[in-house]
């Protein structure tokens, strides 16, 4: 089969596989680690992942926060709708959203929460729409943290979160509140793991990269290359580019993580002009698009055909990625968001496929 052909990345997964919860201690989780040289598998947890790094190895990590971004209410015609906003980063307090409701949304149109209103100002035209809220965007977010709910995947628990996600769904580092998903290969270290590596030796840095809600959206061209990536953004402070460029190995908690590195790679290896301003990032990583930025990723294992799969691929191929996923089946891994993990050492770095 082609790397380039979306059936290429399927896979059978057994529905029990699937991760409806994460375990009880998060650095608990099952970890598979493959060693490209020399083609080893190892099966460990992340509370023993130090013992597979690099001496001095530095893990980058992304600090975006998943925020309460659904909204359950009814419109002013009675109706229930569902407003679903898919980024805290406004236009003049307008916001991007999807609304669910029936019938045709009309610019003007309100929406109830309880005390918090939202008006439909903008139709784009691209399924989305641009609503402002009776609220400041400072006190936007103290609402939300009330009344919304967090966006877990569809695929866990058919998307219906509770209050035990809105602490399970989140890194124990998560700082900056904007994502609409959590950077989930980030889920697995608690806080007294990260102690741990910063004891032996294994500097921590951090990027922000808000998750949006492209990363659920599904590849439907039969050639790959035709698949347009959602943008997102991203951004690196001073004190954290200046231990990304000095690292001697840089290893990626997660693909947010990664995506932010490698659209960050210029000649003189990672660069940020403007250290702490947000840019954007649409990159589409996949076998033949060489990655220069790191020397290993941590990664959860993703869905079947999605472009998460894919990046595995352009580090690994899509061949040996497969092989993996197919022995942590055998080996009843569990799987997506509250799944195990992987930690992938690389044999070279930024060769490509």
């Amino acid at each position: 089969m082609s790397d380039l052909e979306l059936k290429s990345y399927d896979f059978d997964l057994p529905p029990e596989l699937i991760a409806a919860r994460p375990v009880p201690d998060r650095h608990s989780s099952r970890l598979l680690v493959y060693h490209e040289a020399s083609g080893a598998v190892t099966h460990s947890t992340f509370s023993e992942i130090h013992r597979f790094l690099p001496p001095k190895t530095t893990l980058v990590f992304n600090r975006s926060r998943v925020f309460p971004c659904r909204l359950m209410g009814h419109r002013a015609s009675g109706g229930e709708c569902e407003v679903f906003i898919l980024s805290l980063l406004h236009d003049s307090a307008v916001y991007p959203a999807l609304i669910r409701a029936s019938g045709k949304r009309r610019v003007g149109e309100r929406f109830h929460f309880g005390d918090l209103e939202a008006e439909l100002v903008r139709i784009p035209g691209d399924g989305t729409f641009g609503v402002r809220f009776n609220r400041t965007p400072e006190a936007l977010l103290d609402v939300l943290q009330e009344i919304g709910k967090i966006p877990i995947p569809r695929y866990i628990r058919r998307g219906e979160a509770d209050e035990q996600d809105k602490v399970s769904y989140q890194t124990v580092y998560a700082r900056e509140s904007g994502s609409v998903a959590a950077p989930t290969a980030g889920l697995h270290f608690s806080e007294s793991l990260l102690k741990t590596l910063e004891e032996k030796g294994h500097p921590l840095a951090t990027v922000t990269l808000h998750v949006g809600a492209g990363t659920f959206a599904s590849v439907k061209t039969e050639n790959i290359l035709e698949h347009k990536m959602h943008e997102e953004f991203y951004t690196i402070d001073e004190v954290n580019l200046a231990r990304i460029q000095t690292a001697t190995t840089r290893i990626a908690v997660g693909t947010t993580s990664l995506r932010t590195l490698e659209s960050s790679w210029g000649p003189d290896g990672i660069e940020f002009a403007r250290p702490g301003e947000m840019a954007s990032t649409s990159i589409f990583l996949h076998p033949g698009k060489p990655v220069h930025s790191i020397d290993g990723l941590v990664t959860n294992f993703h869905l079947p055909q999605s472009t998460l799969i894919m990046l595995v691929s352009s580090l690994i191929g899509r061949e040996k990625t497969l092989e993996l996923y197919r022995l942590a089946v055998s080996e009843r891994y569990r799987f997506f968001s509250y799944g195990d993990g992987m930690l992938i050492l690389r044999k070279n770095r930024g060769k490509g496929r």
